[in-house]
Protein backbone atom coordinates (compact mmCIF):
# COMPACT_ATOMS: atom_id res chain seq x y z
CA UNK A 1 0.00 0.00 0.00
CA UNK A 2 1.65 3.53 -0.53
CA UNK A 3 2.38 5.68 1.65
CA UNK A 4 1.06 8.96 -0.23
CA UNK A 5 -2.42 6.80 -1.02
CA UNK A 6 -2.21 6.03 2.69
CA UNK A 7 -1.65 9.43 3.75
CA UNK A 8 -5.14 10.88 1.62
CA UNK A 9 -6.73 7.89 3.23
CA UNK A 10 -5.61 9.02 6.61
CA UNK A 11 -6.96 12.46 5.80
CA UNK A 12 -10.22 12.12 4.69
CA UNK A 13 -11.09 9.53 7.47
CA UNK A 14 -10.06 12.75 9.61
CA UNK A 15 -12.74 14.74 7.77
CA UNK A 16 -15.53 12.46 7.87
CA UNK A 17 -14.42 11.48 11.73
CA UNK A 18 -14.70 15.57 12.56
CA UNK A 19 -17.34 16.92 10.80
CA UNK A 20 -19.59 13.57 11.10
CA UNK A 21 -18.82 12.03 13.91
CA UNK A 22 -17.81 8.40 12.19
CA UNK A 23 -16.36 6.04 14.81
CA UNK A 24 -15.44 2.55 14.81
CA UNK A 25 -15.91 0.16 13.26
CA UNK A 26 -17.06 1.65 10.60
CA UNK A 27 -20.02 0.36 9.06
CA UNK A 28 -19.49 -0.35 5.02
CA UNK A 29 -22.42 -1.00 2.80
CA UNK A 30 -20.99 -2.95 -0.33
CA UNK A 31 -22.97 -4.02 -3.97
CA UNK A 32 -22.31 -6.71 -6.32
CA UNK A 33 -20.15 -4.71 -8.61
CA UNK A 34 -17.64 -3.59 -5.65
CA UNK A 35 -17.78 -7.37 -4.66
CA UNK A 36 -17.25 -8.25 -8.83
CA UNK A 37 -14.25 -5.98 -8.56
CA UNK A 38 -12.55 -7.13 -5.65
CA UNK A 39 -12.66 -10.54 -7.00
CA UNK A 40 -11.31 -9.84 -10.27
CA UNK A 41 -8.40 -7.72 -8.82
CA UNK A 42 -7.58 -10.06 -5.95
CA UNK A 43 -8.24 -8.04 -3.02
CA UNK A 44 -9.11 -9.73 0.35
CA UNK A 45 -11.86 -7.13 1.38
CA UNK A 46 -11.79 -7.92 5.16
CA UNK A 47 -8.28 -8.09 5.33
CA UNK A 48 -7.34 -4.87 3.73
CA UNK A 49 -10.11 -2.64 4.78
CA UNK A 50 -9.38 -2.15 8.08
CA UNK A 51 -5.94 -1.83 7.67
CA UNK A 52 -6.90 1.21 4.73
CA UNK A 53 -9.30 3.40 6.91
CA UNK A 54 -7.62 2.71 10.05
CA UNK A 55 -10.09 1.31 12.46
CA UNK A 56 -12.32 -1.97 12.89
CA UNK A 57 -14.58 -1.73 9.73
CA UNK A 58 -18.49 -4.14 9.45
CA UNK A 59 -18.73 -5.56 5.73
CA UNK A 60 -22.65 -4.98 5.20
CA UNK A 61 -24.91 -5.41 1.78
CA UNK A 62 -29.04 -5.72 2.04
CA UNK A 63 -31.19 -8.97 0.24
CA UNK A 64 -31.98 -6.02 -2.61
CA UNK A 65 -27.79 -6.53 -3.45
CA UNK A 66 -28.12 -10.10 -2.57
CA UNK A 67 -31.27 -10.81 -4.71
CA UNK A 68 -29.72 -8.63 -7.74
CA UNK A 69 -26.40 -10.95 -8.04
CA UNK A 70 -28.61 -14.15 -7.84
CA UNK A 71 -30.63 -12.76 -10.83
CA UNK A 72 -27.61 -11.84 -13.02
CA UNK A 73 -26.63 -15.89 -12.80
CA UNK A 74 -23.04 -17.31 -13.76
CA UNK A 75 -21.23 -14.39 -15.08
CA UNK A 76 -21.44 -13.02 -10.72
CA UNK A 77 -21.61 -16.06 -9.26
CA UNK A 78 -18.37 -15.12 -7.49
CA UNK A 79 -19.30 -11.94 -6.31
CA UNK A 80 -22.75 -13.29 -4.55
CA UNK A 81 -20.42 -15.86 -2.49
CA UNK A 82 -18.49 -12.82 -1.52
CA UNK A 83 -21.42 -10.18 -0.80
CA UNK A 84 -22.97 -13.65 1.53
CA UNK A 85 -20.48 -13.29 3.73
CA UNK A 86 -21.22 -9.85 4.84
CA UNK A 87 -23.60 -8.97 7.50
CA UNK A 88 -27.15 -8.18 5.86
CA UNK A 89 -28.82 -4.85 6.79
CA UNK A 90 -32.41 -4.84 6.76
CA UNK A 91 -34.14 -2.47 4.31
CA UNK A 92 -37.75 -1.40 3.35
CA UNK A 93 -38.15 -3.84 0.44
CA UNK A 94 -39.14 -7.26 1.91
CA UNK A 95 -41.60 -8.22 -0.41
CA UNK A 96 -41.27 -6.04 -3.63
CA UNK A 97 -37.09 -6.19 -3.82
CA UNK A 98 -35.11 -3.40 -5.66
CA UNK A 99 -31.85 -2.65 -7.38
CA UNK A 100 -28.86 -2.86 -5.54
CA UNK A 101 -28.31 0.69 -5.97
CA UNK A 102 -31.76 1.94 -5.22
CA UNK A 103 -31.59 -0.27 -2.50
CA UNK A 104 -27.99 1.41 -0.79
CA UNK A 105 -29.30 5.26 -1.16
CA UNK A 106 -32.72 4.06 0.61
CA UNK A 107 -30.09 3.62 3.75
CA UNK A 108 -28.58 6.56 3.51
CA UNK A 109 -31.76 9.27 3.38
CA UNK A 110 -31.97 11.72 5.68
CA UNK A 111 -28.37 12.49 6.62
CA UNK A 112 -26.64 9.21 7.11
CA UNK A 113 -27.85 8.62 10.23
CA UNK A 114 -25.95 4.91 10.52
CA UNK A 115 -23.01 6.41 8.93
CA UNK A 116 -22.69 4.27 6.46
CA UNK A 117 -19.89 4.12 3.88
CA UNK A 118 -20.76 3.33 0.32
CA UNK A 119 -18.64 0.98 -1.87
CA UNK A 120 -19.29 0.92 -5.44
CA UNK A 121 -17.96 0.21 -9.09
CA UNK A 122 -21.58 1.67 -10.14
CA UNK A 123 -20.62 5.26 -11.72
CA UNK A 124 -24.30 6.47 -11.59
CA UNK A 125 -24.51 5.39 -7.94
CA UNK A 126 -21.57 7.16 -7.23
CA UNK A 127 -22.57 10.45 -8.81
CA UNK A 128 -25.36 9.81 -6.85
CA UNK A 129 -23.88 9.26 -3.71
CA UNK A 130 -21.75 12.25 -3.61
CA UNK A 131 -24.97 15.02 -4.13
CA UNK A 132 -25.25 13.76 -0.21
CA UNK A 133 -23.46 15.53 2.68
CA UNK A 134 -21.29 12.87 5.02
CA UNK A 135 -21.28 9.64 2.85
CA UNK A 136 -18.08 8.63 2.13
CA UNK A 137 -17.51 6.84 -1.03
CA UNK A 138 -15.28 3.90 -1.54
CA UNK A 139 -14.15 2.37 -4.59
CA UNK A 140 -11.39 -0.19 -6.57
CA UNK A 141 -8.66 1.37 -8.92
CA UNK A 142 -5.60 0.02 -10.22
CA UNK A 143 -6.03 -3.18 -8.28
CA UNK A 144 -6.07 -1.07 -5.00
CA UNK A 145 -9.25 0.09 -2.52
CA UNK A 146 -9.28 4.25 -2.49
CA UNK A 147 -11.31 6.19 -0.52
CA UNK A 148 -12.79 9.20 -2.53
CA UNK A 149 -11.98 13.04 -1.53
CA UNK A 150 -15.00 14.53 0.54
CA UNK A 151 -17.67 15.78 -1.98
CA UNK A 152 -18.55 19.35 -3.05
CA UNK A 153 -21.80 18.91 -1.48
CA UNK A 154 -20.26 17.55 1.89
CA UNK A 155 -17.65 20.54 1.92
CA UNK A 156 -20.34 23.13 1.13
CA UNK A 157 -22.30 21.43 4.63
CA UNK A 158 -19.49 22.01 6.78
CA UNK A 159 -18.50 25.14 5.65
CA UNK A 160 -22.30 26.27 6.96
CA UNK A 161 -21.35 24.92 10.11
CA UNK A 162 -18.45 26.89 10.57
CA UNK A 163 -20.54 29.83 10.09
CA UNK A 164 -23.33 28.67 12.47
CA UNK A 165 -25.58 28.84 9.04
CA UNK A 166 -26.69 25.43 10.24
CA UNK A 167 -26.74 23.01 13.27
CA UNK A 168 -27.13 19.18 12.79
CA UNK A 169 -30.07 17.62 15.00
CA UNK A 170 -27.39 15.81 16.82
CA UNK A 171 -25.74 18.78 17.99
CA UNK A 172 -28.85 20.58 18.56
CA UNK A 173 -30.06 17.66 21.44
CA UNK A 174 -26.35 17.59 22.31
CA UNK A 175 -27.04 21.16 23.36
CA UNK A 176 -30.49 20.57 25.20
CA UNK A 177 -29.11 18.32 27.21
CA UNK A 178 -25.58 20.10 28.22
CA UNK A 179 -28.07 23.05 29.38
CA UNK A 180 -30.17 20.64 30.93
CA UNK A 181 -27.71 19.39 32.90
CA UNK A 182 -26.26 22.88 34.16
CA UNK A 183 -29.28 23.97 34.94
CA UNK A 184 -29.27 26.52 32.22
CA UNK A 185 -32.68 25.76 30.50
CA UNK A 186 -35.72 27.57 29.83
CA UNK A 187 -38.68 27.53 32.53
CA UNK A 188 -42.03 28.00 33.36
CA UNK A 189 -43.13 28.79 29.67
CA UNK A 190 -39.99 30.02 28.09
CA UNK A 191 -39.25 32.60 31.51
CA UNK A 192 -36.14 32.39 33.39
CA UNK A 193 -35.93 32.67 37.22
CA UNK A 194 -33.87 35.97 37.94
CA UNK A 195 -31.60 35.06 40.61
CA UNK A 196 -31.63 37.14 43.65
CA UNK A 197 -28.26 39.39 44.63
CA UNK A 198 -26.67 38.88 47.08
CA UNK A 199 -26.84 42.49 49.14
CA UNK A 200 -26.64 44.87 51.75
CA UNK A 201 -29.25 45.56 54.49
CA UNK A 202 -32.06 47.45 53.41
CA UNK A 203 -31.18 51.39 53.12
CA UNK A 204 -34.23 52.30 55.74
CA UNK A 205 -33.57 49.73 58.27
CA UNK A 206 -30.11 51.98 59.00
CA UNK A 207 -31.69 55.19 59.74
CA UNK A 208 -31.24 55.94 63.28
CA UNK A 209 -34.26 56.52 65.07
CA UNK A 210 -35.88 59.66 65.93
CA UNK A 211 -35.48 60.46 69.87
CA UNK A 212 -38.80 61.87 71.50
CA UNK A 213 -38.82 65.44 72.01
CA UNK A 214 -39.19 67.07 75.30
CA UNK A 215 -41.70 68.65 74.06
CA UNK A 216 -43.94 65.54 73.94
CA UNK A 217 -42.85 65.23 78.07
CA UNK A 218 -43.26 68.53 78.87
CA UNK A 219 -47.27 68.70 79.43
CA UNK A 220 -47.16 65.28 81.30
CA UNK A 221 -44.51 67.18 83.73
CA UNK A 222 -46.40 70.01 84.29
CA UNK A 223 -49.13 68.59 85.43
CA UNK A 224 -47.59 66.81 87.99
CA UNK A 225 -46.56 69.95 88.75
CA UNK A 226 -49.49 71.82 89.55
CA UNK A 227 -51.40 68.34 90.83
CA UNK A 228 -48.38 68.87 93.53
CA UNK A 229 -48.89 72.39 94.13
CA UNK A 230 -52.62 72.04 94.42
CA UNK A 231 -52.64 69.76 96.87
CA UNK A 232 -49.85 71.66 99.05
CA UNK A 233 -52.36 74.53 98.92
CA UNK A 234 -55.25 72.11 100.58
CA UNK A 235 -52.99 71.15 103.14
CA UNK A 236 -52.00 74.47 103.74
CA UNK A 237 -55.73 75.73 104.08
CA UNK A 238 -56.44 72.99 106.19
CA UNK A 239 -53.81 73.52 109.10
CA UNK A 240 -54.96 77.00 108.66
CA UNK A 241 -58.53 76.59 109.91
CA UNK A 242 -57.32 73.73 112.17
CA UNK A 243 -55.57 76.68 114.02
CA UNK A 244 -58.10 79.16 113.14
CA UNK A 245 -60.67 76.87 115.29
CA UNK A 246 -58.40 76.03 118.49
CA UNK A 247 -57.92 80.07 118.74
CA UNK A 248 -61.38 80.16 118.87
Amino acid sequence: MGLRRQKHAKKNMGFYKHNFHFREPFQVLLDGTFCQAALRNKIQIREQLPGYLGGATQLCTTRCVLKELESLGKALYGAKLIAQRFQVRSCSHHKDPVSGSTCLLSLIEEGNPHHYFIATQDQDLANKVKKKAGVPLLFIIQNTMVLDKPSPKSLAFVQKLQTNDLVPEHQKQSIVQLKEKEGLAKQDGGKRRKRKRAGGPNPLSCLKKKKKTQEGQEPSAEKKKRRKRKQNRIKAEAVQSVQKNEEE
